[in-house]
């Protein structure tokens, strides 16, 4: 099958061009933390693209996402601009989250953004409540709960998959098993191989997919979401990815081998669609570098913005605390 044929050619340059600005993204926002007093961490998405870009490529621009504490891919792929998220990387009011969230709380309901998370798992259960809104109201959406492997061993992924296959609930459960949850292999976490095993147990399928392959991350999310959207129900994807950079912010990962880290790299999801893309005329050879140079317009665009976009006031600190209405100076 060509890859035309899988999906349409301005679908795969999207897919393309999303993952080149997740990976610059996070290139330009790594160099920054090294050389700016930038405020609080982060945890990086390289190497991941291709499950973000895939995934997001299937879904509407209704649907819903959330997402973990290494969500910038995630918020990228689902149509957070570039500008509002480094606005919050800078703690500026005209961040997305007006600079409360930080690189671990991104959130932009307006895109289907519903939130990334520094609580491991936390994501699942807002995305199946998020699901379950969205069969209560017939309104046709669905919902994607993106999260890691180390989030499969959390009460809230098992109590979350059994809700939303008892109910058939329109939801896909994106698992990216980088190998590892912070430091501990999968392999010392679980007694089963695969994740997807798991959704047996809970009534839906499971499926393992290549997450270094954009067009098969694609192919596999455009099938769950079709399911999930005719009342079919939810699907767990594992896709099983790596993640090129420490655990956080400059992280050194003495765990793992440098041969490890260099045989995933031989795999860069990037580079492997690029040349897929080119073998099939789908793009040009020159096209990769004239795609780079746009993004990193952008890119330095977003930076210039965030640079000279105001810090909160004062009182933002009390700002969507408590209801509407509430004066929480009056005892």
């Amino acid at each position: 099958m060509t890859l035309a044929a899988l999906a349409g050619a301005d679908q795969l340059r999207w897919i393309y061009r999303t993952m080149v600005a997740i990976r610059e993204f996070e290139e330009r926002l790594y160099n920054l933390f090294l050389t700016e007093a930038m405020p609080g961490t982060m945890h990086q998405y390289t190497g991941q693209e291709a499950v973000a870009a895939g995934v997001c490529a299937a879904l509407q621009p209704g649907d819903y996402i959330t997402s973990t504490h290494r969500g910038h891919g995630h918020a990228i792929a689902k149509g957070v601009s570039l500008r509002s998220l480094m606005a919050e990387m800078f703690a500026r009011d005209t961040g997305c989250c007006r600079g409360m969230g930080g690189s671990m709380h991104l959130s932009d309901p307006a895109v289907g953004m519903l939130g990334a998370t520094g609580i491991v798992g936390g994501g699942i259960a807002i995305a199946t409540g998020a699901a379950l809104s969205a069969k209560l109201r017939r309104s046709g959406q669905v919902a994607v709960a993106f999260f890691g492997d180390g989030a499969a061993n959390e009460g809230a992924f098992h109590e979350s998959l059994n809700q939303a296959g008892a109910w058939k609930l329109p939801v896909v459960y994106v698992c990216e098993n980088n190998l590892y949850g912070f430091s501990v292999p999968f392999a010392h976490a679980s007694a089963v191989p695969d994740i997807a095993s798991r959704a047996a147990g809970y009534g839906f399928p499971g499926l393992v997919v290549d997450g270094m392959d954009a067009l098969a991350v694609h192919a596999a999310a455009d099938a769950a979401v079709a399911r999930a959207r005719t009342g079919e129900g939810p699907t767990l994807l594992e896709c099983k990815t790596y993640r090129y950079r420490g655990h956080s912010r400059f992280e050194k990962p003495v765990y793992r081998t440098e041969a490890e880290v260099a045989l995933w790299q031989q795999r860069d999801p990037i580079e492997q669609l690029e040349r897929r893309l080119v073998a099939q005329g789908l793009m040009l050879a020159g096209d990769a570098g004239r795609i780079r140079q746009e993004v990193r317009a952008e890119l330095e665009d977003a930076v210039a913005y965030a640079r000279t976009s105001p810090e909160p006031p004062v009182d933002a600190a009390l700002r969507h605390v408590y209801a509407e209405g509430v004066d929480p100076l009056t005892p």
